[in-house]
């Protein structure tokens, strides 16, 4: 951190030993029933991995923070509901459990979502808690758009929380120990016993095409030649435009964030609550996730940034959260989407990673690719066992 931020400036003696710090630049949390939970465990990556739960999951509300429900149940007691909005709350979490069970009796065709929340009466307060804590939905755009995805998110949610408490957790939320630097290093041990060749910390001097056709990649006066070649924007600065700018801040503490009760959290701050377009994340990690040595804490803050002044300021009300700072760095990235979707010229270029603190939207971006790249839905079917003759 300091090498990046602070000019190569030597560290505090008082933060400890370097080595016992294993910080994410983007941190972002897993929940245990979403898709890229299935793509580990389909192949058999979670072999190479251990995880820690997260503590708690929150969300902010009218200048304070409340914990983000588990179950549909906890959902009608929560303060976030009104007292006259209980009843169509538990209405609304009822319907979704039919509709889980049989879609076609419960239909949602041709409704927004807006549609939905309308049908059950639900105020905004509601909306907001089972839109951007539950469904984890970025802005109000999705109001406008097809019910049929935030349903999905909301029970996905819910059954993850459902499983968090048969295991005695109290969040849905899961975090690699030694930080998300695992999952690469998973999947490379995995791809090595598929004989996988890789070339680490080598330099990328060209993407060759011929005829406008990627065949290659050269690194000095070698060239690993390819069909396809599949990377991120920062690789491919002639294929992809800019969307955005996110602001990210990562901070050292020395104790939790205040009022979560908690070594380690996430919480939400929607758009509406803080005068906002964009969601303000925080997450908090702790040596229980051996990403840093007892004692301290490491938390960050993310947003889309909305002007061009000072990103602390874009970031305040998280800051406000975290009560004293230790250290604080903070960062302002573009975010880049490819131009074309690749199967013209065989380069297939990924989303920048946005300003969520979990990993739904770049499951859609590997399942977007996964279409673009081989024309077909990424469907994740029961794989044969070893030594059965399918495999």
């Amino acid at each position: 951190l300091y090498e990046r931020f602070r000019d190569g400036a030597e560290p505090p003696k008082e933060l400890g030993r370097e080595r016992d710090y294993l910080i994410d630049l983007i941190p972002k949390f897993l929940m245990t029933g979403e898709g890229l939970i299935k793509v580990l465990v389909y192949t058999n990556v979670v072999r190479y991995l251990e995880f820690s739960a997260i503590a708690t999951s929150m969300v902010y509300n009218s200048g304070k923070i409340y914990k983000v429900p588990s179950t549909p149940g906890e959902a009608t007691m929560s303060p976030l509901v009104g007292v006259l909005q209980k009843l169509k709350a538990r209405s609304f979490f009822e319907f979704l459990q039919k509709w889980q069970t049989d879609p076609a009796a419960h239909g949602l065709e041709g409704k927004t979502m807006a549609d939905v929340y309308s049908e059950y009466s639900l105020n905004e307060d509601t909306q907001e808690f089972i839109g951007h804590a539950m469904a984890l939905q970025l802005d109000e755009k999705y109001k406008k758009k097809a019910a049929r995805d935030t349903c999905q998110r909301v029970i996905m949610y819910a059954s993850s929380a459902a499983r968090a408490l048969d295991d005695n957790r109290s969040s849905p939320y899961i975090y690699p120990q030694y930080g998300l630097g695992d999952l690469p290093q998973a999947f490379a041990r995995l791809s090595a016993v598929y004989a996988g060749t890789f070339m680490l910390d080598t330099p990328v001097d060209e993407v060759v095409r011929e005829d406008g056709v990627f065949v290659g990649v050269r690194s000095g006066d070698k060239t690993a030649r390819a069909k396809q070649v599949i990377g991120d924007p920062s690789y491919f600065r002639n294929d992809v435009r800019k969307t955005g700018r996110v602001i990210r801040a990562i901070c050292i503490l020395r104790e939790p964030i205040p009022k979560t009760g908690a070594d380690s959290a996430q919480i939400i701050l929607p758009q509406r609550q803080i005068g906002r377009e964009h969601d303000i994340y925080v997450t908090c990690l702790s040596s229980q996730q051996k990403i840093c040595p007892a004692g301290f804490y490491v938390a960050s803050i993310s947003t889309i940034a909305e002007t061009s002044g000072d990103p602390k300021e874009e970031i305040a009300a998280g800051l406000k959260l975290l009560g004293p700072i230790e250290q604080i760095f903070v960062s302002v990235s573009d975010v880049y989407e490819p131009v074309s979707d690749g199967t013209q010229d065989n380069v297939f270029v990924s989303r920048s990673y946005d300003a969520t603190s979990h990993f739904e939207t770049v499951y859609d971006d590997v399942k977007d690719m996964y279409r673009r790249i081989t024309g077909k839905e990424l469907v994740l079917q029961q794989r044969p066992e070893v030594g059965d003759a399918s495999a």
